[in-house]
Protein backbone atom coordinates (compact mmCIF):
# COMPACT_ATOMS: atom_id res chain seq x y z
CA UNK A 1 0.00 0.00 0.00
CA UNK A 2 1.12 3.49 -0.88
CA UNK A 3 1.82 5.85 2.22
CA UNK A 4 -0.26 8.56 1.38
CA UNK A 5 1.22 12.11 2.18
CA UNK A 6 -0.28 15.66 2.77
CA UNK A 7 2.38 18.65 2.42
CA UNK A 8 2.10 21.75 4.69
CA UNK A 9 3.86 24.80 3.36
CA UNK A 10 4.82 25.33 -0.25
CA UNK A 11 8.12 26.84 0.12
CA UNK A 12 11.45 25.79 -1.05
CA UNK A 13 11.67 22.76 0.81
CA UNK A 14 8.78 21.53 1.08
CA UNK A 15 8.39 21.16 -3.11
CA UNK A 16 12.24 19.29 -3.19
CA UNK A 17 10.56 16.99 -1.07
CA UNK A 18 7.58 16.54 -2.85
CA UNK A 19 9.93 16.36 -6.16
CA UNK A 20 11.39 13.23 -4.23
CA UNK A 21 8.22 11.56 -2.85
CA UNK A 22 6.99 11.81 -6.96
CA UNK A 23 10.69 9.96 -8.34
CA UNK A 24 9.83 6.95 -5.91
CA UNK A 25 7.38 4.11 -6.77
CA UNK A 26 3.72 5.36 -6.65
CA UNK A 27 3.04 1.44 -5.23
CA UNK A 28 5.03 3.08 -1.85
CA UNK A 29 4.02 7.06 -1.71
CA UNK A 30 1.33 9.25 -3.22
CA UNK A 31 1.22 12.77 -2.44
CA UNK A 32 -2.40 13.30 -2.39
CA UNK A 33 -2.68 17.07 -1.13
CA UNK A 34 -1.16 20.10 -0.10
CA UNK A 35 -2.24 22.88 1.52
CA UNK A 36 -0.84 26.79 1.78
CA UNK A 37 -2.66 29.58 3.75
CA UNK A 38 -3.04 31.21 0.40
CA UNK A 39 -5.09 28.59 -1.70
CA UNK A 40 -3.81 30.63 -4.91
CA UNK A 41 -0.36 29.44 -4.46
CA UNK A 42 -1.30 25.71 -3.18
CA UNK A 43 -2.94 25.37 -6.75
CA UNK A 44 -0.17 26.77 -8.30
CA UNK A 45 1.97 24.34 -6.13
CA UNK A 46 -0.58 21.73 -6.87
CA UNK A 47 -0.38 22.20 -10.78
CA UNK A 48 3.42 21.99 -10.73
CA UNK A 49 3.72 18.65 -8.81
CA UNK A 50 0.25 16.88 -10.12
CA UNK A 51 -1.17 16.64 -6.66
CA UNK A 52 -4.76 16.31 -6.86
CA UNK A 53 -5.95 18.46 -3.97
CA UNK A 54 -4.78 21.74 -2.77
CA UNK A 55 -6.18 23.47 -0.06
CA UNK A 56 -6.09 27.08 1.42
CA UNK A 57 -5.22 26.35 5.15
CA UNK A 58 -3.86 23.69 6.88
CA UNK A 59 -6.86 22.50 9.01
CA UNK A 60 -8.30 21.63 5.81
CA UNK A 61 -5.65 18.98 4.85
CA UNK A 62 -5.77 17.56 8.47
CA UNK A 63 -8.84 16.66 8.45
CA UNK A 64 -8.87 15.08 4.91
CA UNK A 65 -9.72 11.39 5.15
CA UNK A 66 -7.08 10.47 2.80
CA UNK A 67 -4.14 12.38 4.16
CA UNK A 68 -2.11 9.46 6.27
CA UNK A 69 0.96 11.35 7.11
CA UNK A 70 2.10 15.01 6.75
CA UNK A 71 5.23 16.47 5.67
CA UNK A 72 5.71 20.01 7.66
CA UNK A 73 7.93 22.31 5.83
CA UNK A 74 7.07 25.45 7.41
CA UNK A 75 9.45 27.56 8.92
CA UNK A 76 10.23 27.44 12.48
CA UNK A 77 7.92 29.26 14.57
CA UNK A 78 4.95 27.45 12.80
CA UNK A 79 6.30 24.05 13.32
CA UNK A 80 4.67 23.80 17.03
CA UNK A 81 1.23 24.71 15.88
CA UNK A 82 0.86 22.62 12.37
CA UNK A 83 2.61 19.45 14.24
CA UNK A 84 -0.37 19.78 16.81
CA UNK A 85 -2.90 20.50 14.45
CA UNK A 86 -1.52 17.58 12.68
CA UNK A 87 -1.30 15.09 15.64
CA UNK A 88 -4.64 15.81 17.09
CA UNK A 89 -6.33 14.96 13.81
CA UNK A 90 -4.83 11.63 14.09
CA UNK A 91 -2.07 12.14 11.51
CA UNK A 92 1.28 10.51 11.68
CA UNK A 93 4.00 13.69 10.88
CA UNK A 94 7.39 14.66 9.19
CA UNK A 95 8.61 17.51 10.74
CA UNK A 96 11.37 19.72 9.31
CA UNK A 97 14.47 20.08 11.80
CA UNK A 98 14.42 22.02 13.72
CA UNK A 99 11.23 20.66 15.33
CA UNK A 100 10.52 23.15 17.37
CA UNK A 101 12.08 26.91 18.49
CA UNK A 102 13.18 25.37 21.50
CA UNK A 103 12.85 22.54 24.69
CA UNK A 104 9.72 23.56 25.70
CA UNK A 105 7.95 23.24 22.10
CA UNK A 106 9.15 19.96 21.52
CA UNK A 107 8.55 18.68 24.61
CA UNK A 108 4.82 19.32 23.97
CA UNK A 109 4.72 17.92 20.78
CA UNK A 110 6.28 14.69 21.70
CA UNK A 111 3.88 14.10 24.70
CA UNK A 112 0.78 14.97 22.45
CA UNK A 113 2.56 12.41 19.99
CA UNK A 114 2.91 9.86 22.46
CA UNK A 115 -1.06 10.29 24.32
CA UNK A 116 -2.12 9.91 21.41
CA UNK A 117 -0.56 6.78 19.87
CA UNK A 118 0.78 8.79 16.37
CA UNK A 119 4.18 8.49 14.66
CA UNK A 120 6.19 11.96 15.08
CA UNK A 121 9.87 12.25 13.62
CA UNK A 122 12.32 15.18 12.85
CA UNK A 123 13.31 15.32 9.56
CA UNK A 124 17.14 15.38 9.94
CA UNK A 125 18.08 13.99 6.52
CA UNK A 126 21.50 13.41 7.43
CA UNK A 127 21.25 10.41 9.58
CA UNK A 128 19.66 8.43 6.88
CA UNK A 129 22.28 9.03 4.09
CA UNK A 130 23.96 5.67 3.41
CA UNK A 131 27.07 7.10 4.78
CA UNK A 132 25.66 8.07 8.05
CA UNK A 133 24.58 4.84 8.32
CA UNK A 134 28.21 3.23 7.06
CA UNK A 135 29.54 5.97 9.68
CA UNK A 136 27.42 4.08 12.48
CA UNK A 137 28.32 0.36 11.90
CA UNK A 138 31.79 1.74 11.62
CA UNK A 139 31.63 3.44 15.50
CA UNK A 140 29.30 -0.18 16.35
CA UNK A 141 32.14 -2.42 15.18
CA UNK A 142 34.92 -0.33 17.70
CA UNK A 143 36.90 0.42 14.30
CA UNK A 144 38.26 3.47 16.06
CA UNK A 145 39.10 2.05 19.16
CA UNK A 146 38.14 4.01 22.27
CA UNK A 147 36.48 7.39 20.87
CA UNK A 148 38.08 10.44 22.51
CA UNK A 149 36.56 13.20 20.75
CA UNK A 150 33.92 14.15 17.57
CA UNK A 151 34.67 17.41 15.90
CA UNK A 152 32.15 19.58 13.15
CA UNK A 153 32.05 22.67 11.62
CA UNK A 154 29.19 23.90 9.24
CA UNK A 155 29.39 27.35 8.03
CA UNK A 156 28.07 29.12 4.62
CA UNK A 157 27.55 32.89 3.70
CA UNK A 158 23.48 32.59 3.90
CA UNK A 159 21.41 36.14 3.11
CA UNK A 160 18.38 33.70 3.52
CA UNK A 161 16.10 36.82 5.35
CA UNK A 162 14.45 33.80 7.30
CA UNK A 163 17.76 32.88 8.65
CA UNK A 164 18.70 36.71 9.59
CA UNK A 165 15.35 37.06 11.47
CA UNK A 166 14.80 36.95 14.93
CA UNK A 167 10.94 36.80 14.47
CA UNK A 168 11.70 34.00 12.84
CA UNK A 169 13.80 31.93 14.89
CA UNK A 170 17.00 32.23 12.72
CA UNK A 171 20.73 32.14 13.39
CA UNK A 172 23.26 29.64 12.99
CA UNK A 173 22.31 27.49 15.76
CA UNK A 174 18.82 26.12 14.49
CA UNK A 175 19.48 26.44 10.67
CA UNK A 176 22.82 24.66 10.68
CA UNK A 177 24.11 24.29 13.99
CA UNK A 178 21.67 21.23 14.44
CA UNK A 179 23.06 18.97 11.60
CA UNK A 180 27.08 19.59 13.83
CA UNK A 181 24.89 18.48 16.56
CA UNK A 182 23.24 15.48 15.74
CA UNK A 183 26.65 14.72 14.37
CA UNK A 184 27.79 14.79 17.90
CA UNK A 185 25.42 13.38 19.17
CA UNK A 186 25.66 9.97 16.67
CA UNK A 187 29.30 9.17 17.34
CA UNK A 188 28.14 9.57 21.67
CA UNK A 189 24.99 7.61 21.37
CA UNK A 190 22.41 10.28 22.01
CA UNK A 191 23.78 10.47 25.22
CA UNK A 192 23.36 13.86 27.26
CA UNK A 193 26.41 15.81 27.80
CA UNK A 194 27.97 16.53 31.39
CA UNK A 195 28.92 20.03 30.94
CA UNK A 196 28.41 22.68 27.98
CA UNK A 197 30.42 25.36 26.89
CA UNK A 198 29.83 28.06 24.36
CA UNK A 199 31.12 31.27 22.85
CA UNK A 200 29.31 33.23 20.13
CA UNK A 201 29.10 36.41 18.03
CA UNK A 202 25.52 38.20 17.62
CA UNK A 203 24.52 38.93 14.56
CA UNK A 204 23.21 42.78 13.93
CA UNK A 205 19.89 41.31 13.31
CA UNK A 206 19.52 39.47 17.30
CA UNK A 207 20.21 35.86 15.71
CA UNK A 208 23.66 34.00 16.47
CA UNK A 209 26.08 34.51 13.50
CA UNK A 210 29.08 32.47 14.86
CA UNK A 211 28.92 30.01 17.34
CA UNK A 212 31.32 27.25 18.98
CA UNK A 213 29.99 24.71 21.25
CA UNK A 214 32.30 22.41 23.30
CA UNK A 215 30.70 19.29 24.94
CA UNK A 216 31.72 17.14 27.61
CA UNK A 217 30.46 13.76 27.85
CA UNK A 218 30.26 10.84 30.42
CA UNK A 219 33.82 9.21 30.76
CA UNK A 220 35.90 12.31 29.44
CA UNK A 221 35.40 12.40 26.04
CA UNK A 222 34.33 15.20 24.11
CA UNK A 223 32.95 16.92 21.09
CA UNK A 224 32.73 20.86 19.76
CA UNK A 225 31.49 22.24 16.54
CA UNK A 226 31.62 25.69 15.08
CA UNK A 227 28.53 26.93 13.08
CA UNK A 228 27.88 30.15 11.19
CA UNK A 229 25.75 32.03 8.60
CA UNK A 230 28.34 34.43 7.72
CA UNK A 231 31.43 32.47 6.73
CA UNK A 232 32.02 29.70 4.77
CA UNK A 233 33.96 26.97 6.86
CA UNK A 234 35.23 23.73 6.35
CA UNK A 235 31.78 21.87 6.36
CA UNK A 236 33.70 18.20 7.59
CA UNK A 237 32.97 16.46 10.65
CA UNK A 238 35.14 13.91 11.85
CA UNK A 239 35.97 11.26 15.18
CA UNK A 240 39.22 10.13 16.73
CA UNK A 241 39.51 7.69 18.76
CA UNK A 242 42.74 5.22 20.17
CA UNK A 243 42.89 3.06 17.15
CA UNK A 244 41.96 5.88 14.31
CA UNK A 245 39.69 8.26 12.44
CA UNK A 246 36.65 8.84 10.65
CA UNK A 247 35.57 11.73 8.63
CA UNK A 248 33.22 12.96 6.08
CA UNK A 249 33.10 15.91 4.07
CA UNK A 250 29.88 18.33 3.20
CA UNK A 251 28.66 16.82 6.97
CA UNK A 252 24.90 17.79 6.36
CA UNK A 253 24.31 15.81 3.01
CA UNK A 254 27.81 13.17 3.14
CA UNK A 255 28.15 11.17 0.20
CA UNK A 256 31.84 9.70 1.40
CA UNK A 257 33.29 8.40 4.30
CA UNK A 258 36.82 8.05 4.87
CA UNK A 259 38.18 5.35 7.94
CA UNK A 260 42.11 5.34 8.55
CA UNK A 261 42.68 6.67 5.39
CA UNK A 262 40.48 4.69 2.95
CA UNK A 263 37.64 6.42 1.31
CA UNK A 264 34.01 4.85 0.46
CA UNK A 265 32.28 6.58 -1.74
CA UNK A 266 27.98 6.61 -1.72
CA UNK A 267 26.93 8.50 -4.68
CA UNK A 268 23.67 9.94 -4.55
CA UNK A 269 20.73 8.15 -6.37
CA UNK A 270 19.54 9.43 -10.21
CA UNK A 271 17.61 12.98 -10.22
CA UNK A 272 16.47 11.98 -13.88
CA UNK A 273 17.22 15.95 -14.60
CA UNK A 274 14.66 16.46 -12.01
CA UNK A 275 15.02 20.23 -11.00
CA UNK A 276 15.35 20.83 -7.02
CA UNK A 277 16.05 24.41 -5.17
CA UNK A 278 18.56 23.11 -3.03
CA UNK A 279 21.83 20.65 -3.76
CA UNK A 280 21.60 17.29 -3.41
CA UNK A 281 18.05 17.72 -2.15
CA UNK A 282 17.62 13.67 -4.27
CA UNK A 283 18.86 12.91 -0.77
CA UNK A 284 15.54 13.60 0.81
CA UNK A 285 14.48 10.02 -0.52
CA UNK A 286 16.14 8.19 2.01
CA UNK A 287 14.06 9.77 5.30
CA UNK A 288 11.10 9.28 2.79
CA UNK A 289 11.63 5.70 2.58
CA UNK A 290 12.33 5.58 6.24
CA UNK A 291 9.14 7.44 7.38
CA UNK A 292 7.05 4.34 5.25
CA UNK A 293 9.47 1.80 6.85
CA UNK A 294 8.54 2.76 10.44
CA UNK A 295 4.99 3.12 9.74
CA UNK A 296 4.72 0.11 7.91
CA UNK A 297 6.13 -1.37 10.86
CA UNK A 298 3.75 0.41 13.63
CA UNK A 299 6.59 2.24 14.62
CA UNK A 300 5.28 5.28 16.58
CA UNK A 301 9.35 6.99 16.76
CA UNK A 302 12.33 6.49 14.69
CA UNK A 303 14.85 4.22 15.85
CA UNK A 304 17.29 6.65 13.73
CA UNK A 305 16.09 9.68 15.24
CA UNK A 306 14.13 8.47 18.51
CA UNK A 307 11.81 11.31 20.05
CA UNK A 308 14.17 11.23 23.27
CA UNK A 309 17.46 12.45 21.11
CA UNK A 310 15.13 15.34 19.26
CA UNK A 311 14.26 16.04 22.59
CA UNK A 312 17.93 15.95 24.09
CA UNK A 313 19.25 18.26 20.46
CA UNK A 314 16.54 20.97 21.22
CA UNK A 315 17.83 21.26 25.11
CA UNK A 316 21.27 21.38 24.02
CA UNK A 317 20.74 24.07 21.17
CA UNK A 318 18.40 26.42 23.69
CA UNK A 319 21.06 25.97 26.62
CA UNK A 320 23.68 27.53 24.16
CA UNK A 321 21.49 30.27 23.31
CA UNK A 322 21.45 30.54 26.80
CA UNK A 323 25.10 31.05 27.45
CA UNK A 324 25.41 33.36 24.42
CA UNK A 325 22.71 35.34 25.66
CA UNK A 326 19.91 34.76 22.33
CA UNK A 327 16.53 34.83 22.91
CA UNK A 328 13.36 34.23 20.54
CA UNK A 329 10.07 35.54 21.34
CA UNK A 330 8.81 32.13 21.72
CA UNK A 331 11.90 31.85 24.76
CA UNK A 332 9.10 34.40 26.90
CA UNK A 333 5.72 32.02 26.92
Amino acid sequence: MPLRWGIISVGLISSDFTTVLRMLPCSEHQVVAVAARDLSRAQEFARRHDIPKAYGSYEELVRDPDVEVTYVGTQHPQHKAVDLLSLKAGKSVLCEKPMGVNAAEVHEMVAMARSRGLFLMEAIWTRFFPASEALRSVLAQGTLGELRVARAEFGLNISLSRVLSRAQAGGGLLDIGIYCLQFISTVFGGQRPEKIFAVGRRHESGVDDTVTVLLQYPGGVHGSFTCSITSQLSNTASVNGTKGMAQISRCWCPTELVVNGKQKEFPPPPSSNKVFNFADSVGLCYEAKHVRECLHKGLKESPVIPLAESELLAEILEEVRKIIGITFPQDEH
